[in-house]
């Protein structure tokens, strides 16, 4: 875990997987922690760069000071995009669960170019009614949120989720009661005051390549499925999908269902790739995210007028039809390039050796990629990539091989 001063406060955050990775921001509910997304991380990971966050005065984020005034969702949006930036993506996934989903309707509303998809899950572009949480907020000031977590934790899960682990209760219990009463009762109000109906068709109709997905579950009394009908209406007719036997928290509930159904949403549209082919501009994206931004400006700058198109060529061919493909991770289609251009001997080896670490290829990984050129390749090119690979940093020590 990490923090981050945003605001002159102090959050939360874990951002882990590779730079060279498409970024992902998991936004978490109300009276929780970013923990609720630790079961998704291994599905995850080997595709994407993960961002998870700590709201104000949950888990290990700094509560909200009284003097800041209320909470809005504008304010949660910019802890989003302070985090991302951090991270050095311009753009990114999001997900995010009940006042999550609230950030992420935000997001839409002010800054959907920012977005490549967004998956809301158990949530409602009107939450409850402004009583409702007004009456909560009075609640959590006047009895504190120990005397409340056993009325409360109970609504995040279904029934038989509750019988069969008994003691997820009382371990989300233990922890709703760690939060900073003033906090929770802050985004309680802002929860009340939220209304996002007739501000999200316009921006999404502006951004049409931002793949929009809803979550419910069939048990949730907290948004029940038709607050989450509503919400796909205000997303132009977003398709939402409702679980049976799910309640409120579905990356807790079932993980495995949940990030299977993240990893087939947050994918790229690739059912027409061979009667169009990919945009230059998405060929473009993978390149900065798998190169970096100041290499793929360099080559662009020395591009002139005989090699622009190639350059394009490339781009669309190269970054948009194969490392652009999930098919295989990047991870491995890092492994396959190394290990052909070491065999051919190419000058973009050198470059490739140099993503291989943005990747996060490890050590053995790239020697047992080399000890294959030398077997089916030949000696010498695996030694020549061996030596190239120790130039670039590649290693440790100095140790005498003979």
């Amino acid at each position: 875990m990490a923090f981050l001063e945003i605001d002159g406060r102090s959050v939360a955050y874990r951002l882990l997987g590779p730079e060279a990775l498409p970024l992902v921001v998991l936004a978490h509910p109300l009276g929780m922690t970013q923990a609720v997304w630790d079961d998704l991380l291994p599905t995850l990971l080997p595709r994407y760069r993960v961002l998870t966050w700590d709201l104000p005065g949950h888990g290990a984020s700094e509560a909200w000071p009284v003097e800041s005034g209320e909470i809005t969702p504008a304010t949660l949006a910019r802890e989003a995009l302070a985090l991302a930036e951090h991270a050095g993506a311009s753009r990114f996934h999001f997900v995010g669960t009940s006042i999550g989903g609230v950030v992420g309707q935000q997001l839409i509303a002010e800054h959907a170019e920012r977005l490549y998809s967004i998956t809301l899950t158990n949530t409602g572009a009107v939450i409850g009614s402004s009583e409702l949480w007004t009456t909560r907020a009075g609640r959590v000031r006047d009895e504190g949120l120990s005397a409340m977590v056993c009325d409360i934790v109970p609504r995040w899960f279904s029934a038989q989720r509750l019988k069969d682990e008994p003691a997820l209760e009382a371990g989300w219990r233990t922890q709703m009661a760690r939060t900073d009463g003033e906090s929770y009762a802050r985004l309680c109000e802002m929860l009340g005051r939220t209304d996002f109906r007739g501000k999200l068709k316009g921006p999404l109709a502006q951004h049409p390549s931002i793949g929009v997905h809803l979550l419910g579950g069939s048990d949730d009394v907290a948004t029940p499925p038709e607050t989450l009908q509503a919400l796909a209406a205000e997303c132009g007719g977003a398709p939402l999908e409702i679980l049976e036997g799910f309640a409120h928290v579905p990356s807790v509930e079932d993980p495995a269902a949940t990030a299977k159904r993240l990893l087939l949403w947050m994918a790229k549209d690739r059912e027409k790739v061979g009667e169009q082919g990919v945009s230059y501009a998405e060929g473009l994206e993978t390149r900065k995210q798998v190169l970096g931004e100041e290499h793929v400006e360099r080559a662009s700058q020395n591009a002139n007028s005989l090699d622009i198109p190639f350059q394009q060529m490339i781009t669309r061919l190269a970054w948009g039809e194969l490392w652009s493909n999930d098919d295989l991770t990047r991870r491995e289609r890092s492994l396959i390039t190394t290990g052909i251009l070491a065999a051919l001997g190419r000058d973009e080896l050198t470059l490739h050796l140099r993503t291989a670490k943005r990747i996060g290829l490890s050590e053995a990984e790239l020697r047992q990629v080399l000890m294959h050129v030398a077997v089916y390749a030949g000696v010498p090119a695996a030694n020549h990539a061996f030596a190239l690979a120790k130039q670039l940093g590649w290693g440790e020590g100095n140790a005498d091989p003979s």
